[in-house]
């Protein structure tokens, strides 16, 4: 349904930085990247998530947030230690979710420009 999202970032050094570490965790990288803008995705050119360099960037209000695909439990655990110490705060640590699901796994952080990301699996093993 979706082919990719663009989120607003003050800050695109930052930002790339913070979504480096985050989504690296995750195995996604960079595949695109200019003097305004960074994609995000698995094959060179086929961005799933651009950020997008603006002055005037906010975060969209309570109720919105990403959730990216994580292949295991020790990856969302890698997501959420890695988004830390790359600049994000806690928004809720890995773990079980069992008002999502008996198997819903995740964490939750808020990036530098405060928009709420999580990662999720719904992967038994770790």
């Amino acid at each position: 349904m979706l082919h990719h999202l663009s989120l607003g970032v003050r800050d695109l050094a930052a930002a790339g930085a913070f979504y480096d570490a985050a989504l690296g965790a995750l195995g996604y990288r960079r595949v695109f990247e200019d003097d305004t803008a960074i994609g995000y995705g698995l094959v060179d050119d086929e961005d799933m998530l651009c950020l997008k360099l603006r002055d005037d960037a906010a975060a969209p209000g309570p109720g919105f947030h990403l959730a990216f695909s994580a292949p295991t439990r020790t990856a969302v655990q890698d997501f959420h230690r890695a988004a830390l110490q790359a600049g994000g705060q806690d928004n809720g640590p890995a773990g079980l979710r069992p008002d999502y699901g008996d198997r819903y796994y995740a964490a939750f952080v808020i990036d530098p420009d405060g928009h709420r990301i999580e990662a999720v699996t719904k992967q038994v093993q770790p």
